[in-house]
């Protein structure tokens, strides 16, 4: 049975008893985008890794205006998409600008779990938990459904746990966003251990720890997401949006950043966006700049918007599989550019990607999230044992465990019975840091600063 835009568009705030409804004054979804404008955690945003690590230069992207512009795309994408599906009538109360606002919220807050130093900080996390004496212990003490969340931790689902638990605690739900904007938020609709995965891309990572488990399944109720297993759903056709919208932002301004650290020459970027933008009045204007910075600005915004175009046209082709849930790739491997957008992505994972600076600094961060980890899981595990009856914690323990968060606030006895509640905390305050505050942090505890 085909997913249905009266449901996709739910209103519902995850974990309200308040019904949900649009209303022409102000759209349930723009209040979504401004209740993550203002929370401490996209703030963070702007000192955490998009491609450079703690860049000296004041142009290179950071996550706060990678996400920024995203949303910027999203929100095109979902009106584009929008104006056809109020065209025909499918959208009940809802407007082509409430997709789009759906859409933008959902991708402002696609990165919001990150945690330090980029992907590095995600694969540090995994490592460790595979390879720590520490965790190897806790690993025993933990269900395989509690291990699977960490060995295969994800930013995708911390970020979910951000949005719904983490920030506003005291609440069910979190900030309580709509159903509809979670529901694009997630790609990866599923826990991490499932025995049947949604097919295709929905099924390559997870959106979910199992800590979360109940409010998705309030996201997937209240939207109509389609079943595939135990925690496993088919896609909400608007997260494909969100996808198209991060994948233009990361290719497109990626490269040029890129271009402007010298790693890649101007004219190799003329090439491949002319390429895509496919005009000669385009090409004629662009040789009278002078400045290879401000043409490189006039074709990426010309690139931006042909592939916005080029993205809602491959929305509409493949509606019914969208609507079906049997759509198995990005909408980005469905458009007419999509050859020279491969050769961009190749580009870059050569040189802008695996660059000597970018590959230094990732791996220190890798090590320094580890380290992390190394210092603060015993010492949670030692007050856990003092607060159970055990012996003692050392005087660094209890020392440092004035640095972690207030692990009673929230968790009545299971900061002491839990192994799994007591490392996705300590997880927490880890991923949350920025760049800088965990470089610093790090070399503080390791004496090398103070």
């Amino acid at each position: 049975m085909a997913m249905e835009w009266t449901k996709l568009l739910s209103p519902h705030r995850v974990g309200s008893n308040t019904p949900g409804k649009i209303s022409p004054e102000r759209s349930p979804f723009q209040r979504d985008f401004d209740r993550i404008v203002f929370c401490a955690s996209f703030r963070r945003l702007q000192d955490k890794t998009q491609v450079f690590p703690m860049a000296q230069a004041d142009y290179v992207h950071t996550r706060l205006t990678h996400s920024i512009e995203t949303s910027s795309i999203g929100r095109s994408l979902g009106t584009s998409v929008g104006a056809v599906l109020e065209r025909r009538g499918v959208l009940g109360d809802a407007r082509a600008d409430d997709v789009g606002a759906a859409v933008a919220a959902a991708s402002l807050a696609h990165d919001i779990g990150n945690p330090p130093l980029g992907h590095a900080g995600e694969e540090a996390i995994r490592h460790w938990f595979t390879h720590s004496p520490v965790a190897l212990k806790m690993r025993e003490a933990m269900t395989d459904d509690e291990a699977a969340d960490i060995e295969r931790y994800e930013g995708n689902a911390q970020g979910f746990r951000v949005l719904t638990r983490l920030e506003m605690p005291d609440r069910r739900g979190g900030m309580q966003l709509t159903c509809a904007t979670l529901g694009a938020f997630a790609k990866y609709p599923c826990a991490s251990r499932v025995e049947q995965k949604p097919q295709g891309v929905a099924g390559k990572k997870f959106n979910f720890f199992r800590l979360e488990a109940d409010l998705f399944e309030e996201v997937a109720a209240y939207t109509g997401l389609i079943k595939t297993g135990e925690l496993a759903w088919q896609r909400h056709p608007l997260s494909y949006l969100v996808e198209a919208a991060d994948d233009i932002a990361y290719r497109i301004v990626d490269f040029e950043d890129g271009m402007r650290l010298g790693h890649i020459a101007y004219q190799e970027l003329e090439y491949h966006f002319l390429d895509i933008i496919k005009s000669e009045n385009s090409a004629k204007y662009v040789a009278t700049l002078a400045s290879d910075i401000r043409k490189s600005e006039f074709l990426r915004a010309r690139v931006i918007g042909v592939l916005v175009g080029q993205l809602s046209q491959a929305f509409i082709e493949h509606y019914d599989e969208l609507m079906n849930g049997t759509l198995e790739n990005p909408l980005v491997e469905y458009v007419p550019s999509r050859d020279t957008l491969e050769r961009i992505t190749r580009r870059s994972t050569v040189d802008i990607y695996n660059t000597r600076a970018v590959a230094e600094i990732v791996g220190a961060g890798f090590e320094l999230v580890s380290g992390m980890l190394d210092i603060f899981v015993p010492c949670a595990n030692e007050l856990a044992a003092e607060k159970s009856g055990g012996a003692a914690a050392s005087y660094r323990s209890r020392r440092l465990g004035a640095l972690l968060p207030d692990f009673n606030a929230d968790s009545g006895d299971r900061f002491v019975r839990d192994p799994y509640w007591r490392l996705m905390r300590v997880l927490d305050y880890v991923s949350g840091m920025t760049d800088s505050y965990a470089v610093s942090l790090y070399q503080k505890l390791k004496g090398i600063s103070l």
